[in-house]
């Protein structure tokens, strides 16, 4: 075996630095899709950043799985050292990329453990496996996952269902699971955020959360997990942006010697790569300089900056730190140990022995191999996971012709769930509930209104969940207006909720026992049609 890589003692210390930088990049193909400007760079800005400064990695988000693939190696054919690519791929690679296995939430297999813990188990393994497999067929090397955080707050509007559950035993099984999943393949995972991101109530994307807890109960709870993600070989460690004043009271988590040296790499023995929450994110940027971000990460420990504001800033920032002598030579040479370690892991290459050409000359383009894709086990294990842990409660009746189907998002335009085929529109369709509401929270219309001028019989579907930059994950006020208006007037014929068990926790009390309902984790529409197909009967 042959690394791909060169010796990075032949770097120069700004090369180095770069190495250390992954910078975020649209995932299609041409500048005039770019959908976050502010973020991801043009095409000639990103090639400058790989080809001429030498940054170290990239991670990709939009597009299809054809495309990124398409992408990846486009990006690799312009780095001059090998590329970490990155995607946050916590629900399988169709989560973010068309095309692909789109699994339901982690959370949805801790429902299946609290009866069939076996089942869950072996689920998270194929999860795991799946997702490493389809990543590496489209040219991902690192999967940002799994979540390790334990969902003991309800209200967490970020972590939510992203979590593998809300007990420390089973996320830790279960996200150690995952990882022994992933390590069938030459990908690396990471366990995330750390020292534990479940027990808030503020998005850090927006703000920074405040943690109130002592060492002892982190110790006891929050950092289980990451102990048995590390003991199972996890490649990476994400930090979080927390504030936790027992520990440090001057900066956060991401930033924090004592949190990501002192507790992390010391007290829990890690010696992975530990690698930053995106540095754009509110819980940093709103604080702190982009440059002075990035040195004070490098100073508190982490190995990988993940999206830093302004990426040159960052590379002279830390350079001039070490220069200045305010950081060691030591310390950038710690980083790239971890970092090339890593990388070889990920780029190897079997090379004849007689042959006197090095790999790193003939580097081949990343592999394509769209038929590993969406393959017949991977969708079966989604579907597993997703009618195991669903719920149903008795039969939707026929609509009468004229019923409506009621459909709350949080947001129709950036809604990816949601098209004229799918089954929550589709089958009610079919089923006599002809009329179809789509609404969100910038519809004008009060459902009180809609109700009391168009009293029609309806099924009412709502898709809430915690996700990042949403800022809630519960029950939204127009969900809560449009079951209050339907149930008042004795026109709910039936309620399904996609995505947040909580938010079935807060109907249910409420809904007479004679209304069916079903819930999914899933929101997908693999998810839709799994759970209406177990609702509707024909007449």
């Amino acid at each position: 075996m042959t690394h791909l890589l060169p010796d990075f003692q032949d770097l120069t210390l700004a090369e180095r630095v770069a190495q250390m930088l992954v910078v975020r990049a649209s995932g299609y193909l041409f500048d005039h899709q770019i959908l976050y400007p502010t973020w991801e760079p043009k095409a000639d800005t990103l090639r400058h950043y790989l080809q001429d400064l030498a940054v170290g990695g990239v991670i990709v988000l939009g597009g299809s799985a054809a495309e990124i693939a398409l992408r990846s190696q486009q990006l690799q054919d312009w780095a001059k050292v090998p590329l970490f690519l990155a995607a946050d791929i916590e629900e399988g690679v169709g989560q973010r990329f068309s095309g692909a296995t789109w699994f339901p939430p982690p959370m949805a297999l801790a429902a299946i453990a609290k009866t069939h813990p076996e089942t869950a188990l072996h689920l998270a393994v194929e999860m795991g496996a799946a997702t490493a497999q389809e990543a590496l067929a489209i040219g991902l090397n690192w999967v940002l996952a799994p979540i390790t955080d334990v969902n003991n707050n309800p209200q967490n509007p970020v972590i939510n269902v992203r979590a593998f559950g809300e007990t420390l035993a089973v996320v830790s099984q279960l996200a150690t699971a995952f990882i022994q999943g992933a390590r069938q393949h030459p990908v690396l995972t990471t366990a995330k955020h750390f020292p534990g991101h479940g027990d808030t109530t503020t998005d850090s994307h927006l703000d920074l959360p405040v943690i109130p807890h002592a060492l002892e109960r982190l110790q006891r709870l929050e950092y289980l997990p990451f102990r048995a993600a590390i003991a199972a070989g996890v490649d990476s460690v994400m930090s979080a942006h927390l504030s936790i004043p027992a520990l440090d009271e001057t900066y956060p988590a991401t930033l924090s010697p004592r949190i990501l040296t002192g507790e992390l790499r010391e007290a829990l023995g890690f010696d992975g790569i530990i690698v930053t929450d995106a540095l754009v994110m509110g819980a940093i940027a709103d604080r702190y300089g982009a440059d002075e971000a990035a040195v004070l990460a490098v100073e508190a420990g982490a190995d990988v900056l993940m999206m830093p504001l302004d990426p040159p800033g960052a590379i002279q920032a830390i350079c001039a730190a070490v220069e200045s002598g305010r950081i060691t030579a030591d310390r950038i040479q710690a980083s790239l140990e971890r970092v090339w370690r890593a990388k070889q892991k990920i780029f190897t290459l079997k090379v004849d022995e007689g042959s006197h050409r090095h790999a790193w000359e003939q580097r081949p383009p990343a592999p394509i191999q769209l038929d590993a894709l969406a393959q017949f086990q991977f969708q079966q294990a989604a579907v597993q996971i997703l009618e195991k842990s669903s719920q149903f409660r008795g039969t939707l009746s026929q609509g009468e012709g004229f019923a409506r189907n009621a459909i709350v998002v949080d947001d129709l335009i950036g809604c990816d769930f949601l098209n004229r085929k799918a089954p929550a529109i589709a089958l009610p369709q079919m089923h006599g509930y002809p009329t179809l509401y789509l609404v969100d929270r910038h519809s004008p219309s009060q459902p009180c209104d809609l109700v009391e001028t168009h009293p029609e019989p309806t099924l009412l579907q709502l898709f809430i969940r915690g996700n990042p930059f949403r800022g809630s994950a519960g029950l939204s006020q127009l969900a809560k207006d449009w079951f209050d208006a339907l149930l008042q007037k004795g026109l709910l014929r039936g309620l399904v909720i996609y995505g947040s068990p909580y938010t079935l926790d807060a109907f249910l009390p409420l809904l007479p026992p004679e209304i069916p309902y079903g819930f999914s984790y899933g929101q997908m529409p693999m998810a839709q049609a799994i759970v209406l197909n177990s609702l509707i009967k024909p007449a």
